[in-house]
């Protein structure tokens, strides 16, 4: 199977017409007209319209994408683009009392979504400061380190909401 190159166009049964923008060693990025970016897997079903070969060397982008990730998270508290899972898109989530007197309160999906990913990106930049600190001794560097970990095992239910596993929450692990 050869991998389509960025710039080749491709028809997808449930998003239409789109464009790939970015290739990774298991997904294509692809900007669809109707619903925009989306991820698929690289061996989804999908016509291929027009294809763009010789453009990608899926281990050297990779890695460049890889290497400037984790720059810009070391050095900032941008936040990474990461995809709901398609079951969730244009959900919403209702808060309801046990009070019956009082209102719900509704949110969209993708909202509250936004916001777990934000958590998410900022202990990652708090971890990445934590360990390039010339001021902490190793010691607080693996105490700070354990409570970030249970932070991670305490937002792990909300790994359902994330459509590549990779960008997941992950705890302390038992063995």
């Amino acid at each position: 199977m050869k991998l389509l190159g960025i710039g080749s166009r491709i028809e997808h049964a449930t998003y239409g017409t789109g464009v790939v923008t970015n290739v990774t060693s298991k997904h294509y990025w692809v900007t669809f007209i109707k619903d925009g970016l989306e991820t698929i897997a690289i061996d989804s079903d999908f016509e291929v319209i027009e294809a763009v070969e010789d453009e990608v060397d899926t281990i050297s982008f990779y890695e460049v994408e890889k290497s400037l990730k984790s720059l810009l998270q070391k050095w900032s508290d941008v936040t990474e683009i990461a995809p709901i899972a398609d079951r969730w898109k244009k959900g919403t989530l209702i808060f309801r009392s046990a009070d019956s007197n009082l209102a719900d309160k509704e949110i969209p999906i993708d909202t509250f979504f936004h916001k777990i990913v934000m958590v998410r990106d900022r202990i990652r930049v708090m971890e990445q400061k934590i360990n390039s600190s010339k001021t902490l001794d190793d010691q607080d560097k693996i105490d700070l380190q354990q409570y970030i970990t249970r932070i991670y095992g305490s937002l792990t239910t909300f790994n359902v909401l994330f459509k590549v596993k990779s960008d997941q929450f992950v705890g302390s692990r038992s063995k």
